[in-house]
């Protein structure tokens, strides 16, 4: 493919989860142009079978890539990335970056041998996230929770409005009410939305857990591909939405210098 200066990285997420993607990608390529792709009329991923978000994502970002002709494509999305990045690596012919579940930090991480993951329903059931585990758990023990309503806890605050603290509670809950749960030093945020609401998983899980999520290693991950790429640092970052144009999306996408969006 012809890569120009103008060609932008899309980003992609069933919302606005992938936010704390494009932070940690805005400081690694500030001068990227980017297009920030949510679908919002698809949101949540997580209640939906395997079969409906891969015929989903591969659609969508197969129209995307048409329309935008990006030089790399990034998957922002967990619950999208253990189901469909097989297929959409098959149909685009261009980079594709997936986003998975960081256990194998974590497990450099923790001291105690004990790690919680929260994720969407579709995440934690994978085999996907079985094999991980297998891989680079290194023997510790993962304590996993489905905690969807974390996603709707986590585009609240971005709209402005204040999360839920009976869905952050019952998140927690479902943590350290497993067997070995109050062992948990180290909790890995399986879904991009999460990280959002680090502070409300901090105040009620406690000072001494550490969270960890793969956006850094995301971003570094695209900036090793596009490296020696030429960008055009004057274009302005846009967003496209496959939902109605709320109005509350122009708050949430104005401190990552987002003012263009439009509906695709």
């Amino acid at each position: 493919m012809d890569i120009t200066p103008s060609s932008p990285i899309l980003l992609f997420d069933s919302g606005l989860g992938g936010l704390s993607v494009l932070a940690q990608l805005r400081k690694i390529l500030p001068e990227a142009p980017v297009i920030y792709a949510a679908d919002t009329a698809g949101l949540p991923y997580g209640e939906k079978t395997e079969a409906e978000i891969a015929a989903r994502v591969a659609g969508l970002l197969g129209r995307m890539s048409e329309r935008f002709a990006p030089r790399l494509a990034c998957i922002a999305c967990n619950t999208a990335s253990t189901i469909a990045l097989g297929m959409v690596r098959d149909v685009l012919h261009i980079p594709i970056v997936g986003t998975v579940p960081a256990i194998k930090p974590a497990a450099a991480l923790t001291r105690t041998g004990t790690i919680g993951l929260l994720g969407t329903a579709a995440t934690i059931r994978q085999a996907y996230v079985d094999d991980l585990e297998a891989s680079f758990a290194n023997g510790n023990r993962l304590i996993r929770h489905a905690a969807p309503a974390l996603v709707g806890a986590a585009e609240t605050k971005l709209r402005g409005g204040r999360p839920a603290e009976a869905v952050v509670a019952e998140a927690v809950a479902g943590l350290r009410n497993q067997p070995g749960g109050e062992e948990i030093d180290t909790v890995v945020l399986a879904c991009t939305h999460f990280p959002l609401l680090e502070t409300e998983l901090r105040a009620a899980m406690g000072p001494d857990v550490h969270f960890i999520d793969g956006s850094e290693g995301i971003a570094r991950r695209i900036a090793s591909l596009t490296m020696g790429q030429p960008f055009d640092a004057k274009i302005a970052a846009k967003a496209v939405v496959t939902g109605e144009l709320d109005p509350a999306l122009a708050s949430a996408l104005a401190p990552y210098a987002i003012s263009d969006i439009t509906r695709f």
